[in-house]
């Protein structure tokens, strides 16, 4: 089992822009602009800087979203995705 805490960096950290169908969100500390879709901008959002685990951040996505088996096995895949970008911290 995974207990790794997730962070989403600090809010003057990032600049999110909605653009139809994609959310950029400008790195400050790198200098990126990355292009991201569902649920990816929601993921970050969810976390904030307190951060929480999988399974927490699991049950707190599933207060506003209907999810289906292998959803914790896809979420645990755009967690990944997101560490290795940069935009989100694992402790």
């Amino acid at each position: 089992m995974n207990d790794a805490v997730y962070r989403a960096p600090p809010t003057d950290g990032v600049l999110i822009a909605p653009l139809d169908e994609f959310t950029a969100v400008y790195h400050r500390a790198s200098g990126i602009t990355h292009l991201l879709t569902e649920p990816a901008p929601q993921i970050i959002a969810v976390l904030g800087e307190s951060g929480l685990t999988l399974g927490a951040l699991l049950d707190r996505l599933a207060e506003d979203y209907e999810l289906s088996d292998g959803t914790r096995e896809a979420l645990a895949a755009r967690l990944e995705e997101l560490v290795e970008a940069g935009l989100v911290e694992a402790a």
